[in-house]
């Protein structure tokens, strides 16, 4: 597969669009606003100050995109970037569209000066265990996340 990786910018925002409902989707989240959506993705667009937005391009086509946030850690007091987000189209999963997502924000994550590359999944998610565990150097963490909603 001829893929190539590249960070999202204004003129391809629309099409990246449909995978981040499909994501939310994915993750049960009910009525997506699309408005809302745009707005979000739009603050990765064209800045590094939030973080990075970044789809894998088979030709014109969109397989999956991952997106960075600069975080920080107050135990390692340094930054780190935070893979908040990563979905691959169910027909190019398995194809290494992910593995590619990942390692384009490990470069990111090195270029930016970030400490390291930190990401979460649903304990359910089986196949994206399978690819997390499978990267070299990965680790599973032993913190429980927590959230309110407001």
């Amino acid at each position: 597969m001829a893929m190539e990786v590249r960070r999202i910018e204004t003129e391809s925002l629309s099409e990246v669009e449909p995978l981040f409902e499909a994501y939310q989707r994915f993750y049960e989240v009910e009525d997506p606003d699309r408005d809302r959506n745009r707005r979000f993705l739009e603050r990765f667009v064209g800045t590094d100050d939030e973080g990075w937005l970044f789809g894998a391009f088979e030709a014109d086509r969109i397989l999956g995109f991952t997106c960075l946030h600069r975080h920080k850690s107050s135990l390692r007091a340094a930054d780190t970037v935070l893979m908040y987000d990563l979905f691959v189209l169910p027909d190019a999963r398995g194809k290494g569209v992910g593995r590619a997502l990942i390692e384009r924000a490990l470069e990111v994550t090195r270029e930016s000066g970030a400490v390291c590359l930190e990401w979460s999944t649903a304990p359910d998610n089986a196949t994206a265990q399978r690819l997390y565990d499978s990267m070299p150097g990965a680790e599973k963490s032993t913190w429980i996340t927590y959230e309110i909603g407001t």
